[in-house]
């Protein structure tokens, strides 16, 4: 389990924004961001006023503005473990629409891939 948490606290003209909190003294996390299997550029990790709080930036990129549903999954680098996620739905969205559920399962399943991979090259 990771030492951060993640809250959302706004999304507003493409980009998300988030409170990353740790017990005090933490160092600064460093923070990837994946979208449709790829690193997204330019998310920045900014310390606060408060001890073991950081703001978190996440700019939406262009090609992620399109029909359909694009998931974002953030992650702590140094553990790749997900701390949050958020999706854009756009185009014709159903009521009562799952594929944002199974494009969030799919990002941890290729997560879980990639750990399964360093572990089996680890114990080799």
């Amino acid at each position: 389990m990771s030492a951060y948490s993640l809250t959302k606290t706004r999304f507003k003209e493409g980009v998300w924004e988030g409170l990353l909190a740790a017990d005090s003294g933490a160092p600064t996390p460093e923070i990837t961001v994946d979208f449709d299997g790829r690193p997204v550029r330019g998310v920045t990790v900014t310390e606060t006023t408060e001890p073991g709080r950081w703001a978190v930036e996440v700019p939406v990129p262009q090609e992620a503005i399109c029909d359909g549903v694009q998931t974002f999954a953030i992650r702590e680098a140094a553990s790749d473990e997900v701390l949050g996620s958020f999706t854009l739905i756009a185009g014709e969205a159903l009521g009562d629409d799952l594929r944002a559920e199974v494009s969030l399962l799919r990002a941890e399943l290729d997560m879980l891939k990639r750990a399964f991979r360093r572990h089996c090259l680890e114990t080799m």
